[in-house]
């Protein structure tokens, strides 16, 4: 049952909401909705009639809305607004691990499914209509459903192979790292590129073969046909090839593996300089720190495979767990899959190079400060790799720091440490400022230090800090 609510005039569209003539999404007051236009009436009364929105709704597949009332009057255009449940952090498939990825292609299919059975069909399938909350895979593009025509091909085909199936198998069949050309390709990885860059094994996968090798030609084909005067007739395709359709797609991807490799800092908790009394330390003051300033929404950088992100949830912070790793994001990931965990959400990133700001206009995608300030992010073990093995000075750090956060907790960690002579051995020591005094000097410019606090058993310190911009 929808609820029914005064909704005012002034509103800010997203930048990234433009492509789709059927509606688009704005925020006002810090709230999203979403606007569902007259061209889409039809549609959208089906999806309600059939019950496929209840369907996919209760079981959390398709992002839940309230239908809210508007001024019809002065907005002519519109047929209904939406307010969705709100998505704590928007993330983009180029931060998911292997997993993710994965659970978000069979999401996809599921949901396509589910639609062919109430007459339905999704007339896209691209990666970003996914968002995670938590480790749960949720549609949120309400305006992708339409309704299925007889003999009508699937128009999201093509989009699902280079959006899912094919960074899936790059991924799994040449190198993790390949799962960043989704950074690059904002409708999708091109599936000439991916045939190439495929090993010939891949040529001995029937379902690869088929959807991502043959699929390349057939494009091609297309694309020379499209030269000449004569079109090749569109071809129909019946229920009973859909069907098959999605199983092949589902089967294809499900058999996608990737087996876990021993990274640099994959088994950073196992190596760590911390013995049992300082971790048990540092753990509690982190805790005591989060429970002093309660923050709603905690990023966690550098959070490995998610120690400190945990203890953020259970003081009541729903928290963005990032990290370079990929094994680390991956194992993180499947332990709160595993624990049906809504509260943290891992992601992969390199933070001194952040996806984002993609698309038209570099505004389709927002890029990594722009989702900030966080109330609260943690950077703990983290000021040595910036500061040493990236030259970046304190005050980099810190314009940064305080552009995206409102409290931080930071670590430092000082060059006796073991971690960071680790960082030293294979370099000149060149970083004459690196030292407490210089560090509380830096951040003191844009941060009221709160509470500075060593960890007992170690040589690090361990601050709560306040932003002088957002606190």
């Amino acid at each position: 049952m929808t609820k029914m609510t005064n909704l005012s005039q002034e509103r800010l569209a997203l930048a990234g909401s433009f492509r789709d003539p059927c509606g688009f999404v704005y925020r006002q007051d810090s709230q999203i909705f979403r606007q569902v236009n007259q061209c889409y009436r039809t549609d959208y009364d089906k999806l309600i009639e059939s019950g496929l929105y209840n369907r996919l709704s209760e079981s959390n597949l398709l992002i839940g809305h309230e239908e809210i009332a508007f001024d019809s009057e002065n907005n002519s255009q519109a047929y209904k607004i939406l307010r969705p449940v709100n998505v704590p952090f928007v993330s983009w498939p180029g931060q998911w691990c292997f997993t993710q990825l994965k659970d978000a292609a069979l999401t996809t299919l599921t949901i396509l499914r589910e639609s062919f059975d109430c007459g339905m069909t999704l007339k896209d399938s691209t990666a970003y209509n996914i968002q995670f909350l938590g480790s749960k895979a949720t549609f949120i593009d309400t305006l992708s459903f339409t309704a299925y025509q007889t003999g009508q091909p699937w128009q999201g085909y093509q989009q699902f192979c280079r959006h899912f199936l094919t960074p899936l198998a790059l991924m799994s069949m040449c190198d993790i790292r390949l799962g960043h050309l989704q950074n690059s390709y904002i409708d999708g990885i091109p599936l000439d590129l991916a045939a190439k860059l495929l090993p010939f094994k891949a040529r001995l996968n029937l379902s690869l073969l088929m959807h991502i090798i043959l699929h390349a030609r057939s494009q091609q084909r297309y694309a020379d046909n499209a030269q000449s005067k004569t079109k090749a007739p569109l071809r129909k395709i019946s229920k009973t090839a859909w069907l098959g359709l999605i199983d092949s797609l589902k089967t294809s991807v499900e058999k996608l593996k990737w087996q876990l490799a021993d990274t640099e800092w994959g088994d950073y908790y196992q190596q760590t300089n911390y013995n049992q009394t300082a971790m048990k330390r540092k753990m509690e003051l982190a805790e005591k720190y989060l429970r002093e300033i309660s923050p709603k929404i905690t990023w966690d950088i550098g959070a490995n495979e998610g120690v400190f992100s945990e203890i953020a949830a259970q003081a009541g912070s729903y928290t963005v767990a990032f990290d370079i790793d990929p094994v680390a994001v991956e194992k993180h990931y499947l332990k709160c899959r595993n624990e049906n965990n809504t509260r943290i959400l891992p992601l992969i990133l390199d933070l001194t190079n952040p996806c984002g700001a993609l698309g038209w206009e570099n505004r389709e995608r927002a890029s990594f400060i722009e989702q900030g300030p966080a109330d609260a992010v943690m950077a703990l073990a983290l000021i040595h790799h910036l500061a040493i093995s990236n030259n970046l000075p304190f005050a980099k750090i810190v314009d940064f720091l305080a552009e995206v956060s409102r409290h931080l907790i930071i670590e430092f960690v000082p060059k006796e440490d073991s971690q960071v002579q680790r960082l030293l051995a294979s370099r000149e020591d060149i970083f004459g400022n690196y030292d407490q005094p210089s560090f509380e000097d830096a951040f003191g410019q844009s941060f009221e230090i709160i509470h500075r606090q060593p960890i007992d058993e170690s040589k690090r310190t361990l601050y709560l800090m306040r932003s002088k911009k957002h606190g």
